[in-house]
C-alpha cells in the first residue's frame, strides 16, 4: 500500500538579523572572541553563539550583553561568536544554506580533528579551542530547524543536569550521550568527563531559528547562567539586563534520549506533523516511515525529540525517542 508523505507548511522566519559589525573583530586576537577578566578569583564563564550561522538567538543575546557593558565580578567571562563565515551568508528565505560553510562546527570537537584542519570549520574550531579548554562553565546557545518548545540538552553528566534544576528553566532537559557524527563543544576536554569535575557545560535549543521568541529564551538563559556562575549577583543583572529574566518553568522534565531514528535516504516521512514532545502512549506505533519501512515507538509513552525532515537524507537523525520524568 503507498503510503502518501505528510505535508508540513515551511515555518515563517520572523527574527531580525544583528548588526554585528562592531563587536566583530573581538579583544582576543581571536574574530569574534570577547573575554573580561575581573581580577578576582573565580570560574572562568563562556557563552557561545552562532556554531550554526542561521541561529540568529544566541547573537541577538551575546550581543545584548557586549552593549550592556556586562562585565564579570569575579573569574573571566568569554563571549564567542562562532562560525561568522556561515552567519555572513545568512538569507532568511533560505536560512538552512547558513547552517555551515563545508561541515558542522559542532561536530569536529575532536583534537585530531582540529590539528587535521582541511575545512574552515575544524581551523576554527582550533582557534577557538582554547577557550572552551580554559572555561569551567560553557553555554551554548543554539535554534532548531522547525517550531518546538525549547530544550535544555545536559548530556549524561549529573552535574549539569542539577544546574539545569537550579535555573528552574526551561521546561524541557534532554539528557543525551552526544552525537553519532563526532563531538560537540559541550563535550570536549573535561567537560565530556563524568563524575564532579568542578566543569558545567550546557545547550539549549531556543525555539525555531526565525521565533522572535527564541531571543527572548536566550537572554533568559544567559540571565539565570551568568547569576548561577558567580559571574554576576542578581541585582547587577536585573540593572543591565531590564527584562531578560523571564518567570520559572511551571515543572521541569527529564527527557532521557534511549536512541535516534535515522535517515536511510531523504525519503523519510512522518506519520503526522510532529512538532516535538509529542508523547506516544502505546509501543509499536507507527510514526514514520523510512523508504517505506514503519519507524515505530520502543515503549509505552515514548517522547519525540526534535523531529525534522528538513535536513534528511543517509545517515542524518530525523528525531530521537525519550523517557520522560519529573526533575
Amino acid at each position: 500500500m503507498s503510503i502518501a508523505p505528510t505535508l508540513q507548511m515551511p515555518a515563517r522566519f520572523a527574527l531580525a538579523l544583528p548588526d554585528l559589525s562592531t563587536w566583530r573583530a573581538g579583544n582576543t586576537g581571536t574574530p569574534g572572541v570577547w573575554q573580561f577578566d575581573s581580577g578576582q578569583p573565580g570560574r572562568h564563564v563562556m557563552i557561545s553563539a552562532l556554531v550554526h550561522g542561521n541561529e540568529l538567538c544566541g547573537a541577538w543575546a551575546l550581543l545584548g550583553l557586549l552593549e550592556a557593558g556586562v562585565r564579570p565580578r569575579q573569574g573571566r567571562l568569554t563571549l564567542a561568536f562562532c562560525n561568522l563565515e556561515a552567519f555572513d551568508r545568512f538569507d532568511p528565505a533560505h536560512h538552512d544554506a547558513s547552517r555551515l560553510v563545508e561541515e558542522d562546527l559542532n561536530r569536529q570537537w575532536l583534537d585530531a580533528r582540529m590539528d587535521e584542519g582541511g575545512t574552515l570549520e575544524r581551523r576554527r574550531a582550533a582557534a577557538l579551542r582554547p577557550f572552551v579548554a580554559a572555561a569551567d562553565w560553557l553555554l551554548d546557545l543554539h535554534s532548531m530547524h522547525e517550531p518546538s518548545a525549547p530544550l535544555l540538552l545536559t548530556g549524561i553528566q549529573l552535574r549539569n543536569l542539577a544546574l539545569a534544576r537550579t535555573l528552574r528553566t526551561p521546561e524541557h532537559v534532554v539528557v543525551d550521550a552526544g552525537h553519532q557524527d563526532g563531538v560537540r563543544m559541550r563535550d570536549y576536554g573535561r567537560f565530556g568527563e563524568l563524575g564532579d569535575n568542578g566543569t558545567h557545560s550546557l545547550l539549549v535549543e531556543c525555539g525555531f531559528h526565525g521565533d522572535p521568541a527564541s531571543r527572548g529564551v536566550a537572554e533568559d538563559i544567559c540571565s539565570r547562567f551568568l547569576v548561577a556562575s558567580g559571574a554576576l549577583d542578581m541585582a547587577t543583572a536585573a540593572r543591565l539586563l531590564p527584562g531578560w529574566l523571564q518567570p520559572d518553568a511551571p515543572r521541569q522534565w527529564v527527557l532521557e534520549v534511549t536512541g535516534p531514528v535515522v535517515a536511510t535516504s531523504a525519503n523519510f516521512r512522518f506519520a503526522a506533523p510532529y512538532t516535538g514532545l509529542e508523547v506516544i502512549a502505546d509501543a509499536g506505533t507507527v510514526i514514520g516511515w523510512n523508504d517505506g519501512i514503519a519507524v515505530t515507538t520502543p515503549y509505552d509513552d515514548c517522547v519525540l525529540v526534535m523531529p525534522s525532515t528538513r535536513q534528511a537524507r543517509a545517515g542524518v537523525t530525523v528525531v530521537r525517542f525519550a523517557r520522560r520524568r519529573v526533575l
